[in-house]
């Protein structure tokens, strides 16, 4: 005879060992990280790549200042300057978690230096990018008292003496160098490149005759004094402050130095965060001071969500590989 063994525990028994088994996932869940939904919940690090006091220092504290309303939680700038504005995204990318609490402004060097020297970081495998916000505004400077009056009279002067006019810009591998090598081959002239730390530098070298010229952003300051002339803008279009001012493309070279500046997280990030930091920003966009920031720079909105501002950084990383291997380029 085959015996059916009935369970001999308790009802009260079989009730606190159900109770035993669901405790641990109770607390399992307890401990989860914050969801998405409830992001965020703590102050968010926002890092610029660059040192406290310059424009996109000052831009960024004016949009952290206004993200922190649209968000509800502080946004703490951190600076964390060198390699040419690479050095704060590749930190951030190889020790943030991928939680939206740590992200980090991303200029075009980001895309560049990996085909000017050995860097730390893939830009397409080890980003989020989560919105892009504005763009630097490329010019062309000479002295007040130099004897070009027009970007044609300079590039004449210089064919007849090549390698005679030198130039300054941010950095061996900066935007400002590329537009006036892409130059060069265009108008088959020769120029002489001097790399800077930044805009101070250039301009004392430009004012103290050290050299000719200057392509770099930040240019409104240096002509605001009256002691620079600029000659050309290399955007699309020409600067709402000097409207007066050509473009490269219309002076008949088809060449337009794009830098935008964006914010990107660690790569694997949770799109519910991603989607509320860009309608954070992009709000916070709106702001008086963050616009009147802009302003003092001559630089323009350029606002793209996630998806298209991780499209660009496809394009820019092919055209930046392009560029640099065209032009012959290496860090100095």
């Amino acid at each position: 005879m085959i015996h059916h063994h009935r369970s001999t525990a308790s009802p009260r028994r079989r009730s606190l060992l159900k109770l035993g088994l669901a405790l641990p996932a109770a607390l399992a869940l307890a401990h989860r990280p914050a969801t998405a939904a409830a992001f965020p919940s703590r102050p968010i690090t926002l890092i610029v790549p660059f040192p406290a006091g310059g424009a996109t220092d000052t831009q960024m504290r004016a949009l952290a200042v206004a993200a922190s309303r649209e968000l509800g939680q502080t946004v703490i700038i951190a600076n964390r300057p060198g390699a040419g504005g690479t050095l704060g995204p590749a930190a951030m990318a190889h020790s943030a978690a991928p939680d939206g609490y740590t992200v980090s402004i991303v200029v075009g060097t980001l895309f560049r230096y990996p085909f000017l020297q050995q860097v730390n970081y893939d830009p397409l495998k080890d980003f989020t990018y989560i919105s892009c916000m504005t763009a630097y505004s490329y010019g062309i400077v000479v002295r007040q008292d130099a004897p070009w009056k027009t970007l044609d009279e300079l590039i004449s002067y210089a064919r007849a003496h090549p390698e005679k006019v030198s130039y300054g810009g941010t950095g061996a591998g900066g935007s400002g160098r590329i537009a006036i090598e892409r130059l060069s081959r265009l108008a088959n002239v020769k120029f002489n490149f001097i790399p800077y730390k930044g805009a101070a530098e250039e301009t004392t070298a430009l004012l103290g005759g050290h050299i000719q010229m200057v392509s770099d952003a930040g240019w409104g300051p240096m002509i605001d004094t009256g002691k620079a002339r600029l000659l050309a803008v290399m955007g699309d279009a020409r600067a709402k402050r000097v409207p007066d001012v050509p473009t490269l493309t219309e002076l008949g070279y088809p060449i337009v130095a794009s830098n935008p500046v964006g914010i990107a997280g660690p790569k694997d990030m949770d799109p519910k965060v991603i989607a509320v930091l860009q309608k954070a920003f992009h709000r916070a966009a709106s702001d008086p001071d963050y616009n009147r920031a802009l302003e003092n720079a001559d630089q323009p909105h350029m606002l793209m969500d996630s998806a298209a501002y991780t499209e660009y950084a496809i394009r820019q990383v092919a055209e930046e590989r392009k560029f640099v291997a065209e032009l012959g380029l290496k860090m100095q």
